[in-house]
């Protein structure tokens, strides 16, 4: 199964791509998106520049399922707006792409990944490193993107098999209702 990890961010949005056969992880690519070059007080048109990045990984890396950090609530309101219609075009591209989207906090990346929710930026981007054996540790963006790719291909499985489970039980009791 191929992931796409995407850290939502309306400056800077960072990507990883993992490939997971059962328990092992293989690095394909990571990343950011840039908005730098449009004006800052052109919304839409920053948008757009993500919707298409991510338009463009999507057809380039042809992941199976995508997993997508979800936005917490800012101190600062207009911060934690703009952040959300960030992650919006994000979440838009992919769904537009017929990509399924798992969704995670912040808080169970970096337990799934660094072993404690309370990680700094430089212990994802170590343990991400090491989890992956690169040669060296990823920007802190596409750090935290690899590690919600590697939080879905642990959690995913389990999820999916709850999921399944859920749904066997709800089969077998529809079937005792109709006797």
């Amino acid at each position: 199964m191929r992931v796409l990890g995407i850290d939502p961010g309306l400056r800077t949005t960072g990507f990883g791509v993992l490939d997971v056969d059962g328990p092992r992880l293989r690095y394909v690519a990571s990343g950011v998106i840039e908005t730098r070059s449009v004006d800052q007080g052109d919304l839409p048109a920053r948008l757009k520049v993500l919707f298409d990045g991510i338009a463009e990984l999507k057809a380039r890396y042809q992941p199976e399922v995508a997993a997508v950090e979800i936005v917490f609530v800012n101190v600062n309101p207009q911060a934690s707006l703009l952040l959300g219609q960030a992650r919006g075009a994000c979440v838009t591209a992919l769904v537009a792409g017929n990509l399924p989207v798992a969704e995670y906090t912040a808080l169970q990346m970096k337990k799934a990944v660094a072993g404690h929710g309370r990680a700094a930026k430089a212990q994802v981007q170590a343990m991400v490193q090491r989890l992956l054996q690169l040669p060296s540790a990823p920007r802190p963006d596409a750090a935290d993107a690899l590690g919600l790719a590697i939080t879905h291909a642990h959690a995913g499985a389990a999820l999916a098999r709850l999921a399944s489970a859920g749904q066997a039980r709800r089969s077998s009791s529809m079937y005792r209702q109709s006797r």
